[in-house]
């Protein structure tokens, strides 16, 4: 108890926590490992892989356990007995013979407790002979049963050089392996210090002191490096030195970014770190446990100052392979096989997979998603940096890259060997010499232990540390000044309403911190795509939550000096000027950074106490060359109690305790705030390491029950977010609020909706059942259910004319998609169908239907998949259901380019006229990509389907005819248009004749559109009355306004458009119906122009708002022959020219639009160029409106028309584009 109350008093500060030994228990003998290869999963049960009996038993997996470890336990870093030997040894045993090779080995690891603090493990893994003659005589029985299993011809090659073991030949050898367990990734320091204790036990000669001496030393006697400082310690042979970023710098990262590079090349790295920054899958591969962990930590490292907040396991155990069907973001590392193709391995899920294959130098990406900005400049950057350093940008090391370079720890034997007998060695020198005059080159020699000393009497792996730690820093800073850039101002969007910590933790989903739509309106535009995927991520919300917190407690770490940079950058620049430019800005800190590590290098600030002997008791362990021997526990149990160190770790302890102890009375109540932590910061961070120690069935169960619970909650809040900011954006169309939501943040969460549904497709997939084509359909809804007839398409009686209903089916919809050649994969038409389906209102409908064939989701899916958890499957369906309440194109606005069908149908008033016509009918559908062009339509059939590529959102409708025959008139109630693919159904109304010598003389009429309710089918063709206000201008009006309503009206249109530009440029919706719609601004002036208007019939004719134009237009002309407009001023007289050039060319058009549709285009011209507040007062002084217009008219009330020229006035600000529908034919 002692023992363990003095290791764990100065634990926090020490270098190291534990020693371990790993290796074969002889008392238990062998024993197949059934968490590596020996076992797989079928269904829900675990049964044997007969391969691993069928393999040579010296290639066998067999148990490893752990031998010892030292100290027992230290409090603030419980020992796991289980994670530490997994991980310490993954692949558990390893035999060998004298014939085969036994190149030592090194390999890290970590482990992530549950609170989110890293424990980091260092393995040095050596063969060593077997001198029990049970399991000698084990293995030898173990070949004799595979020979009598095999062909007795077999039986006769049984020795080393055939693969095979004979105990009366052959030397038999088992892997041990050497870990150190430390609170900080100090890897080059752990790595010499195992190399020499391994060292020590294979040389000639015992080493100076027994090797407890070296262990008590590194666990009791060496500290940690104080912040900004550096410290060296002894191993067996040589000092070791190590450095610690002060407080201002990057965080410590000892792990080689250089090899990192090399391995995946620049454009892959980058490719790499933009997937983990957008939290995608990762997966890491590789047969080289080194390179795994190299390259995760590398690629963590690099997020500065984000921290990765999910499942994070950079050597996934064979145990542990159910947590790649994890239905969350996750980074991990799986160890390939020896052969192993890519193309064989099975994986659950790849929609969404960032799949990267180290030993080949290449990775595979996920499909649509957003580049990192700048990423040119950002590359070349940091190629300019590798090239400094002699490392190619271009990825593509040797295979034995890893194993043969001094720099990473995974020497060759001899090498090895070599390396350690001559570093710090003075015959090196002289060696040196000699070769030099004989002529002999010692190049490969220098590859191996470097030089005798380098710059300033440092060893040539000394200098091969300090330039790897200068190329680490240097990269880094590059990466962090991206974000230093991007993020500048982030502080001033941070949203800090609650007063007080407890208020803020207990109300915290309800919150919002950060006013994402602000930051994103003041970012340049490339940058936008990626930063409104990175903001919706669980790393940019912790680190925003970290910075709210930052007010009552002290700031986290990364956060303050993220910070500090950024009040640093703003001493020496000026963020204003450059606030929307997207320049790329490159670092201008790397001397600095490099010469801070280089100066710490140089000058050792501390030295830890020597290694000494120890109290030990004689004859025990006692040297054998080429075994580790056992260690005296009780010398290593018991840490020092008479050294300065001890005691000052040992006092600023209990300081530290003290002033837990107040804050705890002070502050909110711990177990609070880690219950917040654990379940309102990120879904599933309780999952970010993998219990290792227990895997039995009922944990695994626990495990994938919590999977879905997170799927479930994550639906829940993904849904609810996008009613929210949906119905806050048709808010602001209605006059209330304002708007918190870009057609770009729509994007991001429809595409984010796509993907949680991607992964509860996928989860608890079979796939041992499923290929690997048919998988990536099945994980995303593309398994189809067997035809089933819904009946006949209904349609309408054959009397009642009107648009035919479509019908809802999954199959027609998924039939639609395959044939939409723009799309290549399945998990893009996979998503393009959970788009369409979101748009037509019928997402959760077809994964209902799809979900009912209860006997292929129990084929297709494990006991545990979400999609067989029959009340959390209802549940979600239901939050999908609610996404039907408001209005999506998620579809047409993305898929721009695809061929849609559309049909048309013309309804006619037939009370008030024939049905049919003899005339040419024919029909323009305009929308927000483009028109249709003209389409003549069958004569006296008022329906037809045509394909033509996409429209976006219906505006206008153009409909005509050739006046020819004798029944040419043609008295048309509306159009009605619907996308075939959509269903969207558009209304056009018209209430209007077209005709000759009849209503205002149209043959051919520009009808406004508006969405059609999805019910209303029934209604469309009833059409039996003239509406009483319709889209289209010009019509009867049977309430007449008064004047206070006309004012308003106006007020409101001229107030729509004013609103339409200041709205971002991707959400305006179509000016046309602004323009010419309802309450357009068009209808607006039509109401001012006929008030008071003496429209009364003279012989049978009806009078126009375009005959008074007409008339003041003539009068104009001829008071300019006459001469009367010489004495006019002359802007005025300009601008009687430009109005009467105006109504020639509009009069001059090959249009029959009528003369309501004249005056439309004439209101639609005037504003697009400014000129309708100069025509109005022409208007009004011209004689012809005394004869036109009553007395109390409104046009003939100064007042009134200054007021409105002072409101038209205002559009003015504003630049008006008509579509070619409006202005067609017009030549100005």
């Amino acid at each position: 108890m002692s023992g363990t109350n003095a290791a764990s008093g100065a634990a926090p500060c020490r270098f190291a926590h534990y020693f371990v030994i790993c290796g074969i228990d002889t008392e238990t003998g062998l024993e197949p490992d059934e968490l590596d290869s020996g076992i797989m999963y079928s269904g829900d049960t675990l049964i044997w892989r007969r391969e691993n009996f069928e393999q040579s038993p010296l290639k066998r997996t067999f148990k490893s356990k752990v031998l010892a470890h030292y100290p027992e336990n230290v409090e603030w870093n419980p020992f796991d007995q289980d994670a530490v030997n997994m991980l310490c040894m993954p692949k558990g045993l390893s035999f060998r013979t004298q014939a085969d090779s036994r190149e030592p080995q090194f390999h890290s690891f970590l482990i992530t407790r549950e609170d989110g603090s890293r424990t980091y493990g260092f393995v040095h893994t050596f063969y060593e002979e077997v001198t029990s003659p049970q399991i000698c005589s084990a293995m030898q029985t173990l070949y004799q049963i595979l020979d009598e299993a095999d062909s007795p011809s077999s039986s006769s090659c049984r020795s080393a050089a055939c693969g095979g073991y004979d105990a009366s030949r052959d030397t038999l050898y088992v892997s041990k392996a050497l870990c150190l367990i430390t609170p900080m990734p100090f890897m080059h320091g752990c790595r010499r210090f195992l190399s020499q204790m391994h060292r020590a036990v294979t040389a000639a000669s015992p080493p100076p002191l027994p090797l407890e001496s070296y262990v008590h030393n590194i666990l009791y006697e060496v500290p940690l490096p104080p912040p900004g400082r550096s410290l060296k310690f002894h191993g067996v042979y040589e000092p070791i030195v190590c450095q610690r970023p002060g407080p201002g710098e990057l965080p410590l990262a000892d792990f080689p970014l250089g090899q990192t590079f090399t391995l995946l090349g620049v454009e892959n790295l980058v490719q790499l770190f933009n997937c983990t920054l957008l939290e995608m899958q990762i997966l890491l591969y590789s047969q080289d446990y080194q390179r795994l962990m190299t390259v995760a930590e590398g690629i963590t490292t690099l997020l500065f100052p984000f921290q990765w907040q999910h499942v994070y396991v950079p050597i996934l155990p064979a145990s542990l392979l159910h947590f790649l069907d994890a239905p969350v973001p996750y980074l991990m590392g799986l160890q390939s096989k020896e052969g192993t193709d890519r193309s064989k391995l099975e994986l659950p899920q790849e929609a969404n997979l960032c799949f990267v294959d180290i030993d080949n130098h290449c990775i595979e990406l996920p499909e649509d998603f957003p580049q990192f900005p700048n990423k040119p400049e950002f590359i070349q950057e940091l190629s300019e940096v590798l090239l400094r350093y002699g490392i190619s940008p271009v990825g593509g090391a040797p295979p034995t890259f890893l194993e043969d370079d001094g720099r990473n720890g995974n020497l060759g034997g001899e090498q090895l060997a070599v390396l350690e007998l001559l570093q710090g060695n003075a015959t090196l020198e002289r060696l040196q010499a000699l070769a030099k005059r004989t002529g002999v080159r010692v190049e490969a020699l220098r590859g191996v232990g470097g030089e005798g000393e380098g710059q300033g009497g440092r060893t040539a792996i000394e200098e091969e540390e300090l330039r790897n730690a200068k190329l680490n820093v240097q990269l880094r800073e590059v990466f962090a000044s991206r974000f230093t850039t991007m993020f500048a101002d982030y502080e001033a969007f941070v949203i800090q309403s609650a007063p007080d910590l407890e208020s803020w933790l207990t109300n915290r989903e309800q919150m919002h911190n950060f006013d994402k739509a602000s930051f994103l309106s003041d970012q340049p535009e490339p940058y936008l795509p990626f930063l409104s995927h990175f903001i919706e991520t669980q790393m940019f919300a912790t680190f925003i939550d970290n910075k709210i917190m930052s007010q009552w407690e002290e700031k986290e770490p990364l956060l303050r000096v993220f910070d500090g940079r950024i009040d640093k950058a703003r001493l020496y620049n000026v963020r204003a000027p450059s606030l929307r430019s997207s320049n790329y800005q490159r670092c201008t800190v790397l001397k600095e950074s490099a010469q801070a590590i280089e100066q710490r290098l140089m000058k050792i600030d501390h030295t830890a106490i020597h290694p000494h002997l120890l109290d030990m008791k004689i004859g025990q362990g006692k040297y054998e060359q080429g075994f580790f021997p056992k260690l005296q526990s009780d010398v290593l149990s018991v840490g020092p109690t008479n050294n300065k160190w001890s005691s000052r770790t040992a006092t600023a302890q209990r300081r530290k305790d003290r002033h837990r102890q107040q804050t705890e009375h002070l502050t909110l109540d711990n177990d609070l705030k880690e219950k917040y932590m654990q379940e309102a910061r990120s879904l599933g961070k309780n999952l970010r390491q993998p219990k290792l120690s227990d895997l039995s069935p009922a944990v695994i169960a626990q495990t994938n029950w919590k999977f879905v619970e997170g799927l479930l909650k994550e639906c829940r809040m993904k849904t609810k977010r996008m009613l929210v900011e949906k119905m806050g954006r048709e808010a602001v169309e209605l006059g209330h609020g304002e708007a918190n939501i870009t057609g770009l943040e729509e994007n991001t969460l429809i595409a984010s909706l796509c993907d949680l549904l991607e992964r509860i497709w996928s989860h608890g997939l079979q796939v041992k059942q499923v290929s690997l084509p048919k998988l990536r359909c099945v994980c995303v809804c593309f398994f189809l259910p067997p035809t089933v007839s819904n009946g006949p398409e209904r349609r309408k009686s054959e009397s009642s004319i009107g648009m035919p209903s479509l019908r809802a089916s999954v199959i027609q919809d998924m039939r639609h998609i395959q044939s939409m050649g723009e799309i290549k994969t399945d998990v893009g038409r996979a998503r393009a169908w959970i788009r369409l389906s979101l748009e037509k209102k019928l997402l959760s409908q077809h994964l209902k239907q799809l979900l009912t064939r209860q006997a292929l989701t129990k084929k297709l899916y494990k006991r545990y998949a979400f999609l067989r958890c029959e009340e959390e499957k209802e549940q979600f369906l239901f939050h999908l259901l609610s996404l039907n309440t408001v209005d999506y194109f998620c579809f047409t606005s993305v898929f721009t380019t695809i061929m849609i069908p559309y049909r048309a149908v013309i309804i006619p008033i037939k009370k008030l006229s024939n049905a049919m016509t003899t005339s040419n009918p024919w029909v323009c559908v305009s929308g927000e990509l483009g028109d249709s062009g003209v389409r003549q339509i069958t004569k006296n059939i008022l329906e037809m389907t045509f394909d033509c590529q996409n429209l976006g959102k219906l505006t206008t409708v153009q409909l005509g005819h050739d006046n020819s025959g004798l029944l040419a008139k043609w008295l048309v109630d509306c159009v009605m248009v619907r996308n075939e693919i959509t269903g969207h159904t558009y209304k056009f109304p018209c209430g209007r004749w077209l005709g000759k010598g009849v209503d205002d003389g149209s043959l051919e009429r520009v009808l406004i559109g508006e969405l059609a309710l999805p019910n209303a089918d029934e209604d469309f063709g009833r059409g039996c009355r003239t509406p009483d206000m319709q889209h289209s201008p010009g019509q009867t009006r049977r309430v007449k306004p008064t004047s206070a309503q006309i004012q308003e009206a106006i007020g409101e249109a001229v107030n729509s458009i004013c609103k339409h530009f200041h709205k971002p440029e991707k959400e305006r919706g179509s000016l046309t119906i602004l323009l010419c719609g309802e309450v357009g601004l068009v209808g607006a002036l039509e109401l001012f122009f006929h008030n008071g208007f003496k429209s009364a019939r003279l012989f049978q004719k009806t009078v126009f708002v375009w005959d008074f134009v007409e008339k003041a237009v003539a009068y104009m002309e001829s008071a300019d022959q006459m001469g009367d407009m010489q004495e006019t001023a002359e802007p005025l007289g300009l601008t009687c020219v430009s109005l009467c050039h105006y109504v020639s060319a509009i009069n001059s058009s090959p249009r029959n639009i009528g003369k309501d549709g004249k005056f439309q285009l004439l209101v639609c011209l005037g504003a697009r160029d400014r000129l309708l507040i100069q025509w109005l007062p022409l208007l009004v002084e011209c004689p012809v409106i005394q004869r036109m217009y009553e007395e109390s008219a409104l046009l003939r009330d100064r007042t009134t028309v200054n007021a409105l020229i002072a409101v038209l006035q205002t559009l003015h600000d504003f630049p008006i584009t008509l579509e070619a529908s409006l202005v067609k034919g017009i030549d100005l």
